[in-house]
């Protein structure tokens, strides 16, 4: 029996020892399901974090875009108002050559419009600047503006140019000017 005493008592010290361990256990847990909480709410955070970085990413590269895009309409737009101001000087050169042509008189005013007058288009075509062939083709709204009707000389001039009255002009294959035409009806 002094045996049985000995083993009870022996017990009651492991029976502490673990209920001890085991509420400790119960606080690791406590513990464990705490910093797993944090950590689902940090993944969290991250994961919100990395939205927000991707979506002002793509808000700046699409502000970038047109911002580029604006610059670039802003400086062709420029540069189509200048070009539309040099028409009319394009157009007096044609004249002047024109009229030279049929005067005898002056060789070097001939000369020196021609080459004024080439200078000019080599550097308006650089810009990309071309002339709307008007003369014998059919007539298209998108290219030409009709002044006129005349009655064809022909059946095959109906609905053809017969004159340009002013050439028609365009800047990066848009229309920049309009060919004024006289149409064969």
């Amino acid at each position: 029996m002094a045996e049985k005493k000995k083993t009870n008592k022996q017990e009651e010290p492991d029976n502490k020892k673990l209920a001890a361990l085991e509420a400790k256990i119960e606080g690791l847990n406590e513990h464990l399901e705490e910093v797993n909480g944090q950590l689902e709410e940090a993944k969290k955070k991250e994961s919100d974090a990395k939205a927000d970085y991707l979506r002002l990413m793509a808000e700046f590269d699409t502000f970038r875009r047109r911002t580029a895009e604006e610059k670039l309409a802003l400086v062709s737009s420029a540069s189509s108002d200048v070009i539309k101001g040099l028409l009319p000087i394009l157009d007096d050169c044609e004249i002047a050559l024109a009229a030279l042509e049929k005067s005898a008189d002056s060789e070097s005013a001939k000369a020196g419009t021609e080459m004024i007058f080439g200078k000019l288009s080599t550097f308006l075509k650089g810009k990309g600047l071309e002339r709307i062939e008007a003369k014998g083709a059919d007539f298209d709204t998108e290219l030409h503006e009709a002044v006129t009707t005349f009655p064809a000389p022909s059946e095959e001039l109906k609905g053809k140019v017969i004159d340009v009255v002013q050439t028609g002009y365009t800047l990066g294959g848009k229309v920049l000017r309009y060919a004024k035409v006289v149409v064969g009806a």
